[in-house]
């Protein structure tokens, strides 16, 4: 084998070889240790701890509790959502892109920042205040709604956009009413999208601890609550591992549902403008806008309020207070320390992040087949894993796991690097992947080494794709929870946290610091995902057309001559050597 031959082995050995020891070590082996303390016991095998844990009837009121709200929250969502979708994707009226960009704002927000605009809200002074759901499971079922409504709005409202109108065009000319048309043509060819989405959105309200610890914990909470007070009130790891194996099991179900619902279809794609609003449309676009105005835009406008009142009037004092610890304890941490400390965590979670998930997404992009193609979906799916288990199961994993070998200020960007790293990865590989490898080819045909090649041909489209990347991996980090909350020490807790524990403090003052501290930490997260946006490479912002949609197994492609944009933009060096 020649010295290039063993230099490539050696380089496609170590981008693989990499990624899945880090896995192993900050993922794969806190969370395996955390299901081993669910099966163990001081004598070996034992499932007694199960059989307890699992014969009471609490732990099956707080199951059904976990379930029901997700369901609700799923169901609220895809209700709501649908006629969004088409609303803001398939209608043109006036301030339809104010109300598009108001509607995507909400999942990029903190969880904790979403429980803390809802209680603003609905708590006393709320503009909701007169409706009695402040600490209900109602108003924890309206926070998922809320944070989940733009999932489902653009993952079905960017797939309708690209459907092809004349399918329904044809069905209207044979005498089908504009309603059986859309029942019968347009939601059949939307049920993968609306499946995946559903699927997603069930996830998220399963494991959304943030919104549900700041709610204050209505009825018997979730499982994901109760982990957290067995693990830190009654440090009772036993029965905590076992509510995590029985939540891991619901994901893990959830997962399968999804990949079943969202199986390989081929649809008509075309390009597709909005069209004016018609009688017709009137309904989806009212229930629309009132859904972005009454359900969306009045937690974030109370929370905006009540941040700026404090004493009965308008003030600047509970901004004032942030550089201050607030009343009683709080491990003697002001709100602009801890928001200093996110941002140093963030930094530090997104460089990790980047090191890893930019080898596994060269490797990932290149086109193989055989047994390399088998090895690549294996990896693919290592690395997704950590978006499809709770942020506390890993949390609670790395605690039981690595509190004896790391501090808990290393712990925290390892485990936020862990849960930022797909996001990092799908943000990447669709970039490389657009390249046309007959660049790569003729790059090689030339001389270049295979660095020079993924410098020189891989490097430019990277560059764009890294800024998305790098602003998906910050801003996740910057507003994670439920990880962070079991690794924070008192002395470095970040400013979700701490917002958390201000909440928790009684005290006007505390309340006024808690609702400021999360506009702020809104508007830094809402601030970044912004330039995100503005980052991302023009063939993925939000093309209708030459656009490749992928739903769990599901991938569905338009063909048209802008869907090899990408290549366009390729060095022109290579293109003026040779042409590919």
């Amino acid at each position: 084998m020649s010295r290039r031959s063993v230099g490539q082995v050696l380089g496609w050995g170590s981008a693989v070889a990499l990624p899945v020891a880090f896995l192993c070590v900050f993922f794969v082996w806190p969370v395996v240790a955390m299901l081993v303390r669910g099966f163990v016991g001081d004598a070996g095998l034992d499932f007694g701890g199960f059989a307890e844990v699992l014969g009471q009837g609490r732990t099956w009121r707080i199951i059904w509790q976990t379930l029901w709200m997700a369901l609700a929250g799923t169901a609220g969502s895809v209700i709501l959502g649908v006629p969004g979708a088409y609303a803001l994707y398939r209608c043109k009226f006036p301030g339809s892109r104010v109300l598009r960009a108001v509607a995507s704002v909400p999942f990029v927000l903190p969880s904790v920042v979403v429980g803390v605009a809802f209680r603003a809200l609905l708590g006393n002074g709320g503009a909701y205040e007169a409706l009695g759901l402040d600490g209900t499971v109602i108003a924890v079922v309206l926070a998922m709604v809320f944070f989940n409504f733009s999932v489902v709005v653009r993952t079905v409202g960017t797939m309708w956009a690209g459907l092809d109108p004349r399918s329904e065009e044809a069905a209207r000319t044979l005498g089908a009413s504009p309603l059986r048309a859309h029942v019968t043509v347009t939601l059949p060819a939307l049920r993968p999208a609306i499946g995946a989405a559903a699927s997603l959105v069930f996830l998220f309200c399963s494991t959304a601890y943030g919104i549900v610890q700041t709610l204050g914990r209505p009825g018997y909470g979730t499982l994901e609550t109760e982990i957290w007070v067995q693990t830190t009130t009654f440090l009772d790891l036993r029965t905590a591992a076992v509510l995590s194996c029985v939540q891991f099991v619901i994901v893990a179900l959830a997962l399968v549902v999804s990949n079943r619902m969202s199986n390989d279809v081929a649809l008509s794609m075309k390009e597709s403008w909005p069209k004016k609003v018609g009688r017709g449309d009137l309904p989806a676009v009212l229930l629309t806008v009132g859904v972005v105005v009454f359900l969306l835009a009045a937690p974030m406008a109370s929370l905006a309020t009540r941040a700026f009142q404090h004493g009965g009037g308008w003030s600047l004092e509970n901004f004032r207070l942030l550089a201050t610890a607030g009343q009683g304890f709080t491990g003697g941490v002001s709100p602009i320390e801890a928001l200093g400390t996110s941002a140093q965590i963030g930094l530090q979670a997104t460089v990790i992040a980047l090191v890893i998930g930019v080898p596994v997404s060269v490797v990932l992009s290149r086109r193989t087949s055989g047994a390399i193609r088998v090895g690549q979906r294996l990896l693919d799916g290592l690395v997704m894993l950590p978006l499809g288990v709770s942020a506390v199961t890993v949390g609670f994993g790395f605690f039981i796991s690595l509190r004896n070998l790391l501090p808990g200020e290393v712990m925290v960007p390892f485990v936020q690097a862990v849960i930022a790293l797909p996001l990092v990865v799908r943000s990447l590989v669709p970039v490389l992947r657009a390249i046309n490898p007959r660049l790569r080819e003729a790059a090689a045909t030339l001389g270049a080494s295979p660095m020079r090649v993924l410098l020189t041909v891989d490097g430019p489209f990277m560059v764009r794709g890294l800024g998305l990347a790098t602003g998906f991996a910050f801003a996740i980090s910057l507003g994670e929870f439920g990880a962070t909350s079991f690794l924070a020490t008192a002395d470095r807790t970040t400013l979700p946290v701490l917002i958390a524990k201000l909440l928790g403090r009684p005290g006007a003052d505390n309340y006024g610091m808690a609702m400021a501290a999360s506009l702020i930490l809104a508007i830094v997260t809402a601030g970044v995902m912004a330039l995100c946006e503005s980052l991302q490479p023009r063939a993925q912002r939000g093309t209708r057309s030459g656009a490749s949609v992928t739903l769990g197994r599901s991938s569905v492609t338009a063909k048209s001559p802008d869907a090899a944009a990408p290549v366009a933009s390729a060095p022109r060096t290579l293109s003026k050597k040779r042409k590919p």
